[in-house]
């Protein structure tokens, strides 16, 4: 047993002999001006390629978490249809889910949606008609945080008030006070005088403006109103008049766990990935590809390390045929220069690391400074940036694996060098 230990003792000393000689290798200065050259840019290349994509990731982040404020703040995540529902199913759904999923569940409310056409004095368009609880839709979604007239207070039943976006409002020339005709084609009454669609003069109590394709074809009136202009039978208190219920959900991109039991229990339903799935797909795939490929310019540089490490074998040789002679192992000397590229490594990612979240952080003031016209909009918007601490993580971790394998190469030439041959000409 303690001869074990004796073994297990200098195996951990000799460990810490070829990390202390590949730590000093990696500092030296001295020598091949031209090795410590190639040292220096390998290094500087990881850096900035590291550097470059925390940038990138950061700034894809910031869109993708914008797009989700601005656009599923208000799209519907999961809509479950009341017509459908199995007869062994009662509502509240969230009866029949356990407690992790419920909680993801921010609120519900009825719901009915329908396509009209809104027309002013100067235009005619197409719109999607939501109707909602103004109390309800106001604690649960972004649209409160983003109105330019007024807000949701003004959807009062009875009084068939309407909200409707900034690009839809400019487009048809109208204001808040102003009069709107909206017609329901799904809900048309025949006549002796032919098919009469349901129609209503309404009145705009407010506009918003999310900057997104929302503000052109979205209008939101009291749930009661729209019940009964799609002549409907609604009971406020009674969910089951109501078309369907409408879920928020605490992140709408979690939405797949909510689904899969919503499958299971036979409830048709839909989420926002009927709606809107394509857009952030895209998103995705572009940030996927911008990492991919700034990844790719991080294995350039940690491979670039391969070269300097080559040299520095070559100029060490007669040290290491001594340190053979001396009595480390084959295995021990491939550690020195497995070391030597490992800290390499880790100089050049503790740096990219350092100006890229001082870039993430200062992005838009430098942008301001330098009058860069980058902005996600007309109105002057910053550039969004969001650093998430898994994005660093798996960039170290990748990036200090493709720094080991760099290390690889040389390291087998060292462990091949025959102590007698180096020391011929010494």
């Amino acid at each position: 047993m303690h001869l074990f230990k004796v073994v297990e003792n200098s195996t951990h000393k000799m460990n810490l002999v070829s990390a202390r000689i590949g730590y000093r290798y990696s500092k030296s200065k001295v020598g091949n001006s031209f090795i410590a050259l190639i040292n220096f840019f390998s290094v500087l290349g990881l850096g900035l390629g590291v550097a470059a994509l925390i940038v990138v990731l950061s700034v894809m982040n910031g869109l993708e978490d914008q797009l989700k404020q601005r656009i599923l703040g208000v799209v519907p995540h999961i809509v479950i249809e009341h017509d459908t529902l199995p007869n062994q199913i009662t509502l509240p759904i969230a009866q029949y889910l356990d407690h992790e999923l419920s909680s993801a569940i921010v609120a519900t409310m009825p719901f009915i949606e329908r396509q009209a056409l809104i027309q002013s004095s100067q235009d005619l368009s197409g719109v999607t008609v939501q109707g909602i609880e103004p109390s309800i839709m106001q604690s649960a979604s972004t649209l409160n945080d983003n109105f330019v007239f007024n807000n949701l207070s003004g959807l009062q039943p009875g009084q068939y008030n309407v909200v409707i976006g900034y690009a839809l409002a400019r487009k048809l020339n109208i204001q808040v006070g102003d009069s709107l005709r909206i017609i329901l084609p799904s809900s048309s009454r025949f006549t002796p005088f032919g098919r009469v669609p349901a129609q209503r003069n309404v009145k705009v109590s407010g506009v918003f403006s999310l900057q997104s394709v929302e503000d052109s074809q979205t209008l939101f009136m009291h749930l009661e109103d729209l019940h009964r202009l799609a002549r409907i039978k609604y009971q406020p208190d009674n969910m089951d008049t109501s078309d369907s219920t409408r879920w928020f959900i605490e992140d709408p991109f979690a939405y797949q766990l909510l689904s899969e039991r919503l499958h299971a229990l036979n409830i048709k339903h839909t989420t926002w990935r009927e709606r809107q799935g394509p857009l952030f797909d895209a998103v995705k795939m572009e940030k996927n590809m911008m990492a991919l490929m700034l990844l790719l310019v991080i294995a350039v540089a940690s491979f670039n390390i391969i070269s300097a490490l080559v040299m520095v074998v070559i100029e060490k040789t007669p040290d290491i045929a001594i340190l053979r002679t001396q009595g480390l192992s084959a295995w021990q000397v491939m550690q020195i220069f497995m070391f030597n590229g490992l800290f390499n490594g880790v100089k050049g990612i503790g740096a990219g690391i350092f100006l890229g979240v001082v870039l993430v952080y200062s992005l838009n003031p430098l942008l301001i400074m330098f009058n860069v016209p980058i902005a996600l909009s007309g109105d002057g918007s910053p550039v969004p940036v969001l650093l998430k601490l898994a994005n660093i993580v798996w960039i170290v971790g990748i990036s200090l694996t493709l720094c080991v394998l760099a290390t690889l190469p040389p390291a087998l030439k060292a462990l091949r060098l025959l102590p007698a041959q180096s020391l011929k000409y010494e």
